[in-house]
């Protein structure tokens, strides 16, 4: 006996037919026309099933439940996953949703699949977020400085916070995962909050893009040339509000947000999903030596590091010492766009730190006082030089 041209199941009649088949010949033997049958009946049967009668995933509360019993698990062990006892009552009893953040613990906690917590075929939780505890970030001194929406509460809303707060810059994806001393691009404290740093970088993205020049920008723009154009505006009065004009004129958006506490930063060399450069400055030390040498630090990150093909952002605490051969090429060209090699060296004021000499290099120079001051006491290490040159308090007030 052949085994007869079997074919696609096609009708609920066909397929009531297969299964009284499959019923008669269920108990083939082995090696027989009817056994090869059994398995193409099958095979077919499986294919209409996984079209016509897709079955339903669990519930979330049954598929919890159910891994509770296989793994012997009381409701007191949920507590550190999901919350408090009351919290864990009444996500089990179906009084409460079950939030973003508690979906992704009970994932990667107990393996239910990321499709029955969220109740969407295929969903998966975002790779980003991996290792992240949303509830760490600084959300009360987010919603005080008006970030984001002020929500019902701070706890149970972590996941709507976040997206209010990444939209605006991208995405998740728009600042890479902070891991300072893995990574020697950043000048980074080393008591630095991770969760405040990236916070902070996907806020000023999102004022980036929602400020975005009018001019597209130019890979390559940034030379150590239009670096010492820039720094000549720093003999003004309104240095500053004219250097974010003129980088707005080549497409860069320069932002000014004061730090969240726990970061450290004085400023950072970002870029938007497009490409395009940003330049974001603190002002945590509010003098004019300071806002220009952290201009230039960051500027420098961009014609060097940014637009040779690197994305990732360079964070900057700028009072911390190292040895990173990058962070040495900023510094160095910063300095060199500020006053030029063979002025400083020729210059007294090395050698005398008087205000005289500062106003003499400053003249010959084409920049501010308070840049040859800054550059003095950070030679000497001697900060109470010069320090009623460097114009404290007088540089937030341009950007308010």
């Amino acid at each position: 006996m052949s085994t007869p041209n079997l074919r696609a199941i096609r009708t609920e009649e066909e397929y009531e037919a297969a299964l009284a088949r499959i019923d008669e010949i269920f108990e083939a033997e082995s090696g027989t026309p009817e056994e090869e049958e059994l398995e193409e009946l099958v095979d077919l049967v499986q294919l209409y099933e996984s079209k016509n009668h897709p079955i339903d995933p669990p519930d979330p509360i049954s598929a919890i439940k159910f891994r509770m019993e296989q793994a012997g698990l009381k409701q007191r062990d949920l507590v550190p996953i999901i919350g408090s006892r009351a919290r864990v009552s009444e996500i089990l009893s179906g009084k409460r949703d079950i939030t973003m953040s508690m979906a992704r613990a009970l994932h990667e906690h107990l393996g239910i699949p990321a499709d029955v917590l969220l109740q969407k075929p295929g969903a998966e939780f975002d790779p980003a977020l991996k290792g992240i505890d949303l509830h760490r970030f600084p959300w009360k001194e987010i919603v005080k400085r008006e970030w984001i929406p002020e929500p019902p509460n701070l706890r149970d809303y972590v996941n709507e916070m976040l997206e209010a707060l990444v939209r605006p810059a991208g995405g998740l994806k728009a600042v890479p995962k902070v891991r300072f001393r893995e990574n020697s691009r950043r000048r980074i404290n080393a008591n630095a909050d991770g969760y405040a740093v990236r916070a902070w970088c996907w806020y000023v993205l999102g004022l980036a893009s929602d400020r975005l020049p009018q001019n597209l920008y130019t890979p390559g723009t940034v030379t150590a040339s239009f670096m010492r154009e820039i720094a000549h505006l720093s003999v003004y009065d309104d240095g500053p509000t004219r250097a974010k004009d003129f980088l707005a004129q080549h497409g860069i958006p320069l932002v000014v947000e004061p730090h969240l506490p726990r970061t450290y930063l004085d400023g950072a060399a970002l870029t938007l999903q497009d490409g395009r450069p940003v330049i974001a400055l603190t002002l945590r030390y509010d003098r004019i030596d300071s806002f220009w040498f952290s201009l230039m630090h960051e500027l420098a990150h961009v014609g060097l590091h940014l637009d040779t093909g690197g994305s990732e952002p360079f964070l900057d605490d700028l009072s911390v010492s190292g040895s990173d051969p990058l962070e040495e090429e900023a510094d160095n060209h910063a300095q060199d766009a500020l006053i030029p090699p063979e002025m400083w060296q020729s210059s007294s004021v090395r050698t005398r730190p008087s205000r005289l000499a500062a106003f003499s290099l400053a003249q010959e120079a084409v920049v501010h006082p308070a840049v040859v001051a800054g550059r003095v006491r950070y030679e000497r290490n001697n900060y109470r030089l010069l320090s009623k040159m460097v114009w404290k308090d007088k540089v937030s007030v341009q950007f308010q």
